[in-house]
């Protein structure tokens, strides 16, 4: 049963940027923004506190009470709201306008106090949708921002609410910035291992039968494997950055676990430049075995012309409207008592004699 072709289209990028000439840390909402909601977070070694849409009185009331606050803003309509949460932490608001116009590279910026993460989830490969999630950290606290609800943080959440002590809730603020963003880098693995899947299911098809549905597949997983690649290697280099630099609220111990998010990283990118070349591969092995096909056709085509030929030369003079009463010299075969089945005999022995000279030839 035939299925009906769907065209894909890609996603479109807009970025809400502010006016030319505006005051370096403007915020400018985006009119399709979600709206602003807040969830608090409030942690120790033995407790926590989970406060679901959190206001700006939650979050004065309780942020100096606790080792470590984590606000989590989801969506970025609410500009005020943005501007008081950059006041109430002192984030720098070059940054929080970084937060307001999505579509930042990764990257990683450090202020005196505290340092601003942007980094890229993936949201929907096909269709090239990338959601930016902005993580600021300082000694105390965390501030993520996200532009639309859903986010891969679930199973931290989780490991925060354990009855159990963890180093979630005793190892600091920079910590809990690691788990935020290696739980971003490893939503990753499940679509990228996918997409190798279908890679490979593709070249089971190709090497049965290929036809044009598969050429057009393969060139749509190949450019998802290019915007993959353009998020995955900006991404790199922001978590080298993150090592790299000493800053008092990055303690060593948590570079150690923040080399293990980078080695992610590294692994990421080979599994995509790998999908990449074979992909590479396959349209290359796919246009060699279109045109292979193309030639044996033209090939049969050929032999079956070249049979033909002389079948056809021969019926055209005896189909001559020659006279053998006339003359001894016109065609006395024509009133020969079996020259229609010699004839015939004659036509079958030349065509496969010509079949079997093929064949000696290897040509069929």
């Amino acid at each position: 049963m035939a299925k009906a072709e769907t065209i894909r289209k890609r996603a479109p990028v807009t970025a809400r940027r502010p006016p030319i000439g505006a005051s370096p840390g403007t915020l400018i909402a985006d009119p399709a923004a979600r709206r602003s909601e807040l969830r608090l977070t409030l942690m120790s070694p033995d407790k926590f506190e989970t406060i679901e849409d959190a206001s700006i009185n939650d979050l004065n009331a309780h942020c100096n009470a606790w080792p470590v606050v984590w606000l989590d803003c989801t969506g970025l309509a609410n500009i005020p709201l943005i501007e008081e949460i950059g006041r109430i932490f002192s984030l720098h608001p070059l940054a929080l306008e970084d937060v307001v116009n999505t579509g930042q590279r990764p990257k990683v910026d450090f202020f005196e106090d505290h340092a601003f993460v942007v980094v890229r989830m993936i949201d929907d490969v096909t269709a090239h949708r990338y959601e930016q999630i902005a993580v600021f950290f300082g000694r105390n606290f965390v501030v993520t921002f996200q532009v639309r609800e859903g986010d891969p943080f679930d199973p931290v959440r989780k490991r925060i609410e354990s009855s159990m002590p963890n180093r979630l809730r005793s190892r600091g603020a920079d910590y809990l910035a690691y788990a935020l963003i290696d739980a971003i880098v490893d939503s990753y693995f499940p679509p990228i291992e996918t997409a190798g899947d279908l890679v490979d299911s593709i070249e089971d098809q190709m090497l049965r039968a290929a036809d044009r549905h598969q050429m057009r597949r393969l060139h749509e997983l190949r450019r998802d494997a290019n915007v993959l690649k353009g998020v995955l290697w900006p991404m790199r280099d922001a978590l080298a950055t993150l090592i790299r630099n000493d800053v008092p609220y990055v303690k060593p111990e948590t570079k150690i676990f923040l080399n293990d998010t980078l080695d992610h990283s590294l692994r990421l990118i080979e599994l995509v430049e790998t999908q990449r070349d074979m992909l590479t591969g396959l349209i290359e092995m796919h246009l060699s075995l279109s045109q292979a096909r193309t030639s044996d056709v033209i090939s049969y085509l050929t032999i079956v012309s070249v049979i033909f030929i002389p079948l056809t030369f021969l019926a055209g003079v005896w189909g001559m409207n020659f006279d053998p009463e006339a003359s001894p010299w016109n065609m006395p075969e024509l009133k020969a008592q079996y020259g229609y089945p010699a004839a015939l005999v004659f036509m079958a022995v030349v065509a496969l004699g010509l079949v079997a000279f093929f064949r000696w030839k290897k040509w069929l």
